[in-house]
């Protein structure tokens, strides 16, 4: 994969400020859009554009600094917040990458770095709030592992639960260990299933989504047929 590549897009589902939703002669509805990308926390990591739904047009409409390799973002179901992992090995002087939480602007869709957390293990790569908007869900490719973190108006605090996967399977050359791929919340906000490519399982967790904690569901993963 070329570094310089956006590796994510998040589609703020909101009219713009000042545009209709109704006829169809009506000025044409606008997104905002945030891309994740690989860069220095120094540079503009994520990406904010406005999408024109009538055209397709994507116009920069700014971004946010602070985050190094912020390669994937998700909203929180209110949209009042975005959630950025920072894919790196170490964060804070210890071995593990980033979460970090920035607040929308309701009207220019900008975001405001609010705080960030380690992300347990290394090279996070994907993470999600649960439907309640009440913690964050975060799969650690590199390490293996996944952590869950409560969310207070946005805020991101001290981890719920860190857990590591153990294992491998048959392809040696990629699945000699565990590699979380991702981690998403069942329909009814009582589950959580992290896909591990090192493994060949989805793993399946009970959610607490008032503690921000995962608990290993019985059974505990579904495996591959392969």
């Amino acid at each position: 994969m070329k570094r310089a590549l956006f590796a994510s897009l998040v589609i703020l589902a909101a009219v713009a400020p000042g545009l209709s939703a109704a006829p169809a002669a009506a000025a044409p509805e606008k997104m905002t859009v945030y891309v994740g990308s690989y860069a220095d926390a120094k540079a503009q990591g994520i990406h904010q554009f406005t999408l024109d739904m009538a055209t397709g047009a994507l116009t920069p409409a700014g971004g946010a600094s602070g985050v190094a390799n912020p390669s994937f973002v998700a909203v929180s179901p209110d949209h009042k917040f975005l959630y950025a992992i920072g894919e790196v090995g170490s964060f804070n002087g210890k071995k593990g990458g980033a979460v970090s939480s920035f607040s929308i602007d309701p009207k220019t869709g900008a975001l405001t770095l609010i705080n960030q957390q380690t992300s347990g293990g290394d090279g996070p790569c994907f993470v999600t709030a649960d439907r309640a908007g009440k913690c964050v869900l975060v799969a650690n490719y590199g390490g293996g592992s996944v952590e869950s973190i409560p969310v207070s108006d946005g805020k991101l605090g001290e981890p719920g639960t860190f857990i590591q996967h153990e294992g491998s399977s048959v392809n040696k050359s990629r699945q000699s260990e565990p590699h979380a791929h991702s981690i998403n919340v069942s329909p009814d906000n009582r589950f959580a299933f992290a896909a591990d490519l090192g493994l060949d399982k989805i793993l399946v967790y009970k959610l607490d989504p008032e503690k921000g904690t995962l608990t290993p569901n019985d059974p505990p993963f579904a495996g591959s047929s392969l």
